[in-house]
């Protein structure tokens, strides 16, 4: 240690570490006191790993001051300090399998625990929201605080109180439920919904106020209001994860904590595991990671803990994080990066959707280099400009989208981003009709939107047609050879052998492809027009309702707006649609055609031995995939909803579920896994195999599409 802290560090580390020193606390202060971050959370980790790692490398460079040192920032003014009994540390993060098996390791060593050897452990989902300290003494609430900076909080009682999960007295719920303590420190994490999000920067781009950049950031926004009405409109809510000082009560593990804090009244997350091993931790964050997308709030990664809290002072803490904890993080679902230039789309209803590129950036795994700017409005109302830095996100398979631009970085050479009065494919005027944010071309001829109408009309859940992917599309309007869908049914073998690359072979199967389309569905068939507001769903309630298409055809406003689940603007889409004489002169080609409807055969060939029941799927299925099982259950009379309520008689529960899952205990709704439904079809006379080879359509290939 003598020749460690005489060797000469190079100038460029000393400079680097300062810098790094700097950059950090402004943007803790960006984030903790303006709740206004600059950069992506991404980048900020990278930052302080840069710097931990040069302090591990220097130790003799560490400050007290240092970031690496504490856990936040200091509190805000305007609030009343609160002092923490027990310290608030943040966590260590992990972004590799191999960091959690380390930390898995590192925990052995340090307890001289054999490396073969089993610690248990709970996982749990990390929710992207804000750290609180909930003080309850002799049951009663009585403070409510941020971490701050993990020894002194900022007291947001009045606030926290407004949150309807969290009671102000705690109750014993059950009759095996521990005394309530005299006192006792809860912790939890503050988060918005992802729905209440977005209506929230809703409200705010529409009054020219600059949106959040995440649920997090909009929850930390919402709890540091000085005014708690404003904090009561915003919805937030809370799940509890934990303990800091207990009086009158010992807890012996994380998983009792866990089990008890809802008998007391306090809400924890349903989607939280005790598991034997690091393996079963790792496995259970791939789990999770696969339903993200899913539940209706931000999670970042899952976070791993000791379950045996006698180990836990053992363990003991570093400077700013417990040795026992770990935030093992996903990919990032945002990032900062620059605006190049904007071009404009057009699609198959005439709608003219501006896409940025974008300097190319590594989001959740994927390269991203383009993204959605919705509309003009949308553009406008951000004040986005080319060459700005903006925040990108991208979530699951949704198409990435900017979020906001970073104006801090505006070097004054940024340019404004001007709408197209034209159509920028075929040169018509573009239209915009009052009420409506997207501007339209008009002209039903011009290239772009025959090339994605003919897309959608082929894709799986439409005519289904295998082989009629987009650079096929292209070449057939192209070549003046489809104007409209219908012109599909009339082409030969050997006028397909015109499109570049096709032999007779491949002529032939994209010709028999079309044909055996013709035999459909009317919700497939309606679905495939295209009409604007009728997606999958509203095609499949129109063909129940009406049999026909002649009687669709014929219906009114009226008699479309009283059926529920179609508001006016659906129904006035349909009924204009309809009356187009263009449109009827194609539906009259298609059905000239060949093209015949299926359904009143099939629901004399199938029992409809389901009829009467509502089912919900989530997770996944090894027999099915979604669309089939609702497919499946639909045939046999049921109903397949996507919302869990009272009215649902069963919520089928596959591998990873989501929040449905958690929505149906707690309405109480019955929950059987795949199992349990295939017994119950089989109780009802409809097996597997039956299911496989009479019910369930077979061949569906998905004709590949892309936004861009």
């Amino acid at each position: 240690m003598a020749e460690e802290s005489k060797r000469e560090i190079p100038p460029e580390i000393i400079e680097r570490v300062k810098k790094l020193r700097e950059e950090i606390e402004y943007h803790n202060y960006r984030y903790y006191v303006l709740d206004s971050p600059v950069i992506s959370d991404a980048e900020y980790d990278a930052l302080m790993r840069e710097l931990r790692e040069l302090e591990a490398k220097y130790p003799e460079l560490i400050t007290p001051d240092s970031p690496t040192q504490r856990v936040g920032f200091k509190p805000a003014e305007g609030f009343k300090e609160v002092p923490h009994k027990e310290p608030m540390l943040s966590l260590d993060d992990a972004m590799e399998e191999a960091e959690v098996i380390e930390f898995d390791k590192r925990i052995k060593r340090f307890l001289n625990l054999p490396e073969n050897m089993s610690i248990e452990y709970t996982v749990e989902p990390k929710i992207d929201g804000v750290a609180v300290e909930l003080v309850y003494e002799d049951g009663l609430f009585t403070v409510g605080s941020t971490r701050g900076d993990g020894y002194v909080g900022e007291d947001v009682t009045n606030n926290i109180k407004t949150i309807k999960t969290i009671p102000l007295r705690l109750r014993k719920f059950s009759e095996d439920a521990p005394d309530i303590p005299k006192r006792i420190d809860i912790r939890g994490e503050v988060y918005l919904t992802k729905e209440e999000f977005k209506r929230i920067n809703e409200e705010r781009i529409a009054k020219k106020e600059i949106p959040f950049a995440n649920p997090r950031n909009a929850a930390a926004g919402s709890l540091r209001q000085l005014d708690p009405q404003i904090t009561a409109k915003r919805r937030l809510d809370i799940f509890c994860y934990g303990v800091g000082y207990v009086e009158g009560y010992q807890f012996k593990t994380q998983w009792e904590i866990l089990e008890t804090l809802p008998k007391w009244g306090l809400k924890v997350n349903p989607l939280v595991k005790k598991v034997s091993n690091i393996e079963e931790a790792i496995k259970y964050h791939h789990e999770i990671e696969k339903i993200r997308d899913t539940l209706p709030y931000e999670i970042d990664g899952i976070v791993i803990k000791v379950n045996d809290l006698s180990l836990w002072e053992k363990l003991g803490t570093k400077a700013r994080s417990p040795r026992y904890a770990l935030a093992y993080k996903f990919q990032p679902t945002q990032a900062t990066t620059q605006l190049i230039d904007v071009v404009f789309q057009v699609g198959r209803t005439g709608a003219v959707t501006p896409v940025a590129i974008l300097k190319p950036v590594k989001i959740g795994g994927v390269i991203v280099e383009r993204a959605t700017l919705h509309n003009e409005d949308f553009i406008k109302n951000l004040d986005i400009r080319i060459g700005d830095y903006v925040l990108v996100q991208r979530a699951g398979d949704v198409i990435p989208e900017i979020v906001m631009p970073i104006k801090e970085r505006r070097t004054g050479e940024e340019r404004e981003i001007h709408f197209p009065t034209h159509c920028p494919i075929c040169g018509s005027n573009l239209i915009r009709k009052p009420g409506e944010a997207i501007w339209r071309c008009p002209n039903k001829a011009c290239y772009a939107q025959g090339v994605r109408r003919l897309l959608h009309f082929a894709s799986r859940n439409a005519m289904n047609i295998e082989g009629l992917g987009e650079k096929v599309a292209r070449d057939l309007v192209d070549r003046g050879m489809v104007q409209t869908p219908a012109d599909l049914y009339y082409l030969k073998v050997e006028d397909f052998m015109k499109l570049p690359g096709f032999a007779y072979k491949k002529a032939k199967n994209l010709y028999n492809a079309i044909q055996k389309s013709k035999k459909t569905t009317l919700a497939r068939f309606l679905y495939a027009l295209g009409i604007r507001h009728v997606g999958e769903a509203m095609a499949q309630l129109l063909a129940e309702k009406f049999k026909s298409l002649d009687k669709l055809m014929q219906a009114s406003m009226v008699d479309l707006a009283s059926i529920p689940g179609i508001g006016p603007e659906a129904a006035r889409s349909i009924v204009e649609f309809f009356k187009d004489e263009e449109n009827r002169k194609i539906i009259e080609r298609l059905l000239q055609a060949g093209i015949t409807f299926e359904e009143e055969e099939k629901a004399e060939e199938i029992p409809k031995v389901l009829e009467g029941l509502t089912f919900v799927f989530t997770g996944t299925l090894k027999n099915f995939t979604r669309d089939e099982v609702k497919e499946l259950v639909t045939r046999l009379g049921a109903k397949a909803t996507d919302s869990v309520s009272r009215n649902v008689n069963f919520v089928v529960v596959g591998e990873a579920p989501g929040s449905k899952y958690q929505k149906a205990l707690s309405l109480g709704v019955k929950t059987i896994n795949e199992e349990e439904f295939l017994k119950l079809l089989e109780e009802k006379g409809i097996t597997l195999e039956d299911i496989k080879t009479k019910i369930l359509k077979e061949g569906k290939t998905e004709a590949k599409t892309t936004l861009f």
